[in-house]
């Protein structure tokens, strides 16, 4: 059989950040027949522990990398094959992919990896695009997030579109001064981001906060947006986990803040300490604990939700997916029933990052 039937298991590339990745443990045994979708094994890197799921179908004939590896992007992880392939091809193919394979050259922190900035409403903000599709669609994080809690989602969607992932005023390496923390304000900024990047039309996609943001924007632009992706968003019901919010706001340690982190995922072992690290290093950052206070109360009153946009969703008329982890802990999934004008779907198991926990699922429903 050709070795065209052969196909390497390689390091995934998580974010614009991401250098290397720490294999933690095989998830499948060689022999077993792997789908799409299937988990293959953990993978640490230096924002977040994740599992790597198969994107081809086939029998995992080989493990070459090992349990505590630490390799960079594009190094070989595992083969591949049919059963019928016999195991010196393996050899051969394992060993000509060796010689070949060049690790990708360190970026550079000057060039920020890939990073841009724009003068947008008022605010610098930072960004990053994906892709050279004629669609285009803007990832819009949550509360206390950056551009990076699309590590897993940008990438899979550019094979499709243009994407664009940016940090909102007070988050990231956006301006952290915030004159108006309103979900109605940080809408505008959205299309100001849009106006500066010269989108005229978009597809949102939301989380947390970011719903909220993307549904409003939707609302108040109607003509700026073609469809609506809501993932965990808020704005669809009064409840939330408000010492959640006012924790993260007044956080200044490493013990908290692994305890707050936690609750944002169903699996406590995804938050691992490089994650934890860079949380706290934002918090510090001047401005930042102001601003994210600013945010905060422009859509919690310290026990509730302060806005409600389900009527404007029943009213949209355009096409809008929910999609919620059912242990949400933050923002219950219990706001998804009911729902008019969205096709929702529930994953079972998976808590407030469900895009960062069911990744697959996340960006199958999403390229759907």
């Amino acid at each position: 059989m050709s070795k065209d039937a052969i196909i390497a298991i390689t390091m995934p590339k998580w974010g614009l950040s991401m250098q290397e990745g720490k294999v933690m443990e095989w998830l499948a045994e060689e022999g077993t027949e792997l789908k799409p979708g299937d988990p293959v094994m953990d993978i640490e890197t230096e924002k977040i522990a994740n599992t790597f799921e198969a994107l081809d179908a086939g029998v995992l004939r080989r493990k070459v990398a090992q349990p505590d590896d630490i390799l960079p992007i594009g190094a070989l992880l595992g083969v591949i094959a049919p059963a019928n392939v016999d195991d010196a091809a393996i050899d051969a193919f394992i060993a000509e992919f060796q010689a070949n394979y060049v690790p990708p050259e360190p970026e550079e922190e000057e060039g920020d990896g890939g990073w841009d900035f724009v003068e947008a409403g008022g605010y610098r903000l930072r960004y990053a695009k994906m892709g050279d599709g004629t669609r285009h669609i803007v990832l819009v994080h949550g509360f206390g997030g950056d551009a990076d809690r699309w590590a897993f989602t940008q990438e899979p969607l550019a094979a499709h579109a243009t994407v664009w992932a940016f940090d909102l005023p007070g988050h990231g390496q956006s301006s952290k001064a915030v004159r108006d923390g309103s979900v109605a304000a940080l809408a505008e900024v959205v299309i100001a981001f849009m106006d500066a990047v010269g989108i005229d039309r978009a597809e949102l996609v939301g989380h947390s906060l970011g719903g909220a943001i993307a549904l409003q924007t939707a609302i108040a632009h109607p003509d700026r947006v073609d469809a609506l992706a809501l993932i965990a968003p808020a704005g669809l019901g009064p409840d939330i986990n408000g010492d959640y919010l006012a924790g993260f706001v007044a956080c200044d340690n490493r013990k908290e803040m692994k305890k707050l982190l936690q609750e944002l995922v169903a699996d406590p072992e995804l938050v691992n300490r490089a994650l934890v690290a860079d949380m706290l290093q934002f918090k510090r950052i001047d401005g930042v604990p102001e601003a994210l206070a600013t945010i905060a109360a422009g859509f919690h009153d310290g026990t509730r939700q302060t806005l409600d946009l389900r009527a404007g969703l029943a009213t949209l008329g355009k096409p809008v997916k929910v999609i919620w982890g059912s242990a949400d802990r933050i923002v219950p999934a219990s706001h998804a029933a009911s729902l008019q004008g969205a096709e929702v779907t529930v994953l079972d198991g998976y808590g407030h990052l469900v895009q960062l926990e069911a990744v697959a699922e996340v960006n199958a429903l999403l390229g759907a």
